[in-house]
């Protein structure tokens, strides 16, 4: 049986990106503020991983009235959550002057869930096309 989310859970999910793309904004503008004049593109544009990855993905799956299962809220919220914080952790590093071999671990474990994101994908509708050929009251199985 495949669970899918409802509205307001979809609409949850969508205040929570909102709320994430807000708060990157602003802590990357105080960052900025206090960094003596250094910049890094990372910690500016940080805030466009959950803006467009999430709210704007959200908006077009409420738009559309397509409800994704869990699997795949919890996958690409995992995977916006991963590029978002290895922005702002490659911002700090480059604000500071400094470098880190834990840089290239965000963005792969970002493109991981992502990608495992598709593969729940693939399994649901698989599932839901070898599924569709069965009755609900089969007794012949």
């Amino acid at each position: 049986m495949i669970l899918y989310t409802s509205v307001n859970t979809l609409k949850k999910h969508l205040i929570f990106n909102l709320a994430g793309t807000l708060f990157l904004v602003l802590f990357g503008a105080i960052y900025e503020t206090f960094s003596h004049g250094v910049f890094s593109f990372y910690m500016i544009y940080a805030f466009a991983f959950p803006l467009v990855l999430g709210v704007t993905l959200y908006l077009v799956l409420l738009f559309v009235r397509k409800y994704p299962n869990r699997v795949f809220l919890n996958l690409w919220n995992s995977a916006i959550a991963a590029f978002s914080v290895g922005s702002v952790f490659q911002g700090v590093l480059e604000i500071y002057g400094t470098t880190n071999s834990l840089s290239v671990v965000y963005p792969a474990v970002g493109g991981i869930l992502a990608a495992s994101v598709l593969a729940s994908l693939a399994v649901t509708s698989l599932r839901k096309h070898t599924n569709s050929g069965v009755r609900k009251y089969d007794s012949t199985i």
